[in-house]
């Protein structure tokens, strides 16, 4: 660990250091239990999830001719805010980056999550202080976050081989290859670990293996 090979950490929220998957299936069979549509499993809803999520949604079996993607993706967000302080963080999240910090690793939250309510989450488990800067969605439709990740990298003061991403998704990584710089995956949150391996991504068992990078 005396020679961690990065000088700062991009963190995916929802379903990397948020364990937040298992209560995203239970909000979207609530969605599509109220319009008789077929309700879904946790692993088949790994199976289906990814970006952009108006996509997520088709694969549900939306088709958007009735009522709009807005509406839909409303309705969700609703009810994952009624539920957004019944779930916590993965194990490890913590002393991960406490001991982190302890090499002189510097932190930031890099998520598809709307601005607001990502600041009041991470507030919620007392972990604001630990991240230079907390970088949200201005909108809760979770199209991308390249654009943000674009704008965040041109503000840090690392080059790109001093950086990494940790996330739980395909659009992690997209995100992490669009800025430059090298990513890992962690599966348990939102997307199969076989989804992930097809990114070429280093995939890793759990969250604390990233102190053995």
């Amino acid at each position: 660990m005396a020679n961690f090979p990065y000088k700062h950490i991009m963190w995916d929220w929802n379903g990397t250091l948020l364990d937040d998957s298992r209560m995203a299936v239970m909000v979207i069979n609530e969605t599509l239990a109220k319009r008789d549509m077929p309700i879904i499993s946790h692993s088949h809803y790994q199976k289906i999830f990814g970006f952009p999520v108006i996509d997520y949604y088709r694969r549900l079996g939306f088709d958007f001719v009735d009522e709009s993607f807005e509406v839909v993706g409303t309705e969700f967000i609703e009810g994952y805010e009624k539920h957004k302080f019944d779930v916590g963080l993965h194990a490890g999240v913590e002393d991960v980056l406490l001991k982190l910090s302890s090499l002189r690793v510097s932190h930031s939250i890099l998520s598809a999550y709307k601005q607001n309510t990502l600041d009041e989450l991470v507030a919620h488990f007392g972990l604001t202080h630990r991240f230079l800067k907390i970088v949200g969605l201005n909108n809760h439709y979770a199209h991308s976050k390249v654009d943000n990740a674009i704008q965040w990298m041109s503000e840090l003061e690392y080059e790109t081989s001093e950086v990494l991403f940790v996330g739980d998704t395909e659009h992690d990584f997209e995100v992490a290859e669009a800025i430059g710089v090298d990513c890992v995956l962690i599966p348990g949150g939102h997307q199969t670990r076989e989804a992930l391996k097809k990114t070429g991504a280093r995939v890793l068992d759990k969250l604390s293996d990233i102190l053995n990078l």
